[in-house]
């Protein structure tokens, strides 16, 4: 039998309440890890760390608000005390601002950073310590959105660009150090995501407007995720069509902006145009 790839370490995941986060707290588990689940919702966070517990590893539950600097403090001494090191850090939490630019305020955008950008961060500079004591590894949760541009979801490519800048960028500072940093980039997986609203509040009755063939489930991203971070890959891009974006978006960008604006209703406009 082979031995689990992360035996005995020590794995703080934020946005460990539901989706991604909770099934990579339970990939972690069946590898061997013990795990501690961060975010907002300490019951949902509780029945993340029990399900650790199942599995026979050790599961913690620490309530942590990636927009609060001191919040994320607290959360990594509360980590580090219980399991007396930090071997792998997620920096995981996010959710998805919508609509036109021009539609979006100011506020919007702000939310849109505090949590996917300088929540990252926040996550990135207290867990680092930790991590060059054991030689660990950092995953930061991106997206393919940080390499091909869509309608309506301008503030969270730019939020993913911009996280994909700061894990390039910590690679590079990184190296030799023996620490990893791992950028993550799913295509369509099955999360609460759809469900939370452009203020960060969730709710369950919001359509899931994304294409049902292609969603991936959140167990089959942990998996290919955790394996990942082994391999401390520096960039790894899964699901089919995420790839094929990803592609795309770096090496074709005219396709890319034809594929995005075919079909978008936009004719009226178009023929406003051609008037003029």
């Amino acid at each position: 039998m082979a031995k689990p790839l992360f035996e005995n370490q020590a794995v703080w995941i934020t946005g460990g309440g539901s989706g991604i986060g909770a099934a990579l707290a339970l990939a972690f588990a069946r590898q061997g890890a013990n795990v501690a689940v961060s975010g907002r919702r300490l019951e949902r966070l509780e029945q993340v760390a029990e399900a650790v517990n199942a599995t026979g590893t050790e599961g913690l539950a620490v309530v942590c608000d990636v927009t609060d600097d001191n919040s994320v403090a607290e959360a990594v001494a509360r980590v580090t005390e219980q399991f007396g090191k930090l071997d792998v850090a997620v920096a995981n939490a996010g959710f998805a601002v919508s609509g036109k630019i021009e539609d979006l305020s100011l506020d919007d955008w702000r939310r849109q950073f505090d949590t996917n950008v300088f929540g990252a961060l926040s996550t990135i500079n207290h867990a680092l310590p930790a991590l060059r004591e054991s030689g660990g590894r950092l995953g930061l949760m991106c997206s393919v959105a940080s390499m091909i541009a869509s309608p309506k979801s301008g503030a969270y490519t730019a939020s993913k660009y911009a996280l994909r800048g700061i894990g390039q960028t910590l690679a590079i500072e990184l190296a030799g150090s023996g620490v990893s940093c791992t950028l993550l980039h799913p295509g369509f997986v099955a999360s609460e995501i759809v469900q939370v609203d452009n203020s960060g509040e969730r709710d369950a009755s919001r359509p899931d407007r994304r294409p049902k063939k292609l969603i991936w489930s959140a167990e089959a991203a942990a998996k290919v995720c955790v394996k990942a971070l082994h391999r401390r890959e520096r960039e790894f891009t899964f699901t089919g069509h995420g790839k094929f974006g990803a592609f795309i978006g770096k090496h074709l960008p005219g396709l890319a902006h034809r594929v995005m604006t075919k079909n978008r209703g936009w004719s009226a406009g178009k023929k406003r145009q051609s008037a003029n």
